[in-house]
């Protein structure tokens, strides 16, 4: 997890960031004492629950990760000053531990999330690109008391030879990420990728969402 940039603050110009959280033995050992806890207590961070904590800049660059089938650039705004050319840290490709051949299974995955029946992400769809992503729904409460779901989407496209990857997340939306975060994500990429928004349809309903309350 590390290798994919996630539990440690990228290196980067953007500022304001945090390194999130990956839990390791000696996190479980300052809260539960060594050899008091057990498989129940980690299991639920398999599926992202429990105590993992990523950032939406994580988030994105993971989807970057996907779609490069294994390594990543560090994120970055600014590329280069004056004519010096990129900074030689943004021009670096981090290689994650996993090997490449794991990556189609998965790549292949994101794009049955969006483009096959009983997918989650079928608002994510673009007319004439293949787009891959995952939806992700976070429980939110204060102290023990529900609040609305934050509604959460990864994605990149298009599938072969993918120009953006992006990660939307948008605080006490309801549902899931598939209702507000999906679209959203959707109606940007197609701006990003065809200079335009074909979709009215989809961008009034998200210019009409009230998500604030």
């Amino acid at each position: 997890m590390h290798s994919f940039g996630l539990g440690k603050r990228l290196e980067t110009d953007i500022t304001g960031l945090r390194s999130g959280v990956i839990p390791d033995p000696a996190y479980y050992d300052k809260w539960y004492g060594h050899h008091q806890w057990k498989f129940s207590t980690i299991r639920s961070i398999s599926i992202g629950q429990g105590e993992v904590q990523l950032t939406p800049l994580q988030l994105a660059n993971v989807a970057a990760i996907m779609a490069n089938r294994g390594w990543y650039y560090t994120p970055h705004f600014v590329k280069s000053i004056g004519n010096k050319g990129p900074l030689e840290k943004y021009t670096i490709k981090n290689y994650t531990m996993i090997d490449r051949k794991h990556f189609d299974a998965v790549v292949e995955g994101m794009r049955r999330v969006v483009h096959e029946a009983g997918g989650t992400a079928r608002r994510a769809r673009i007319d004439g690109v293949i787009v891959c992503g995952k939806t992700g729904t976070v429980e939110n409460y204060i102290g023990s008391v529900k609040q609305k779901n934050h509604s959460v989407f990864i994605a990149f496209a298009p599938m072969d030879n993918p120009k953006i990857a992006i990660s939307v997340f948008i605080e006490n939306a309801g549902g899931g990420g598939g209702t507000w975060a999906a679209p959203v994500a959707s109606l940007m990429m197609e701006q990003y990728l065809k200079g335009e928004v074909k979709d009215k349809e989809k961008e009034k309903r998200i210019l009409e969402a009230e998500l604030s309350n």
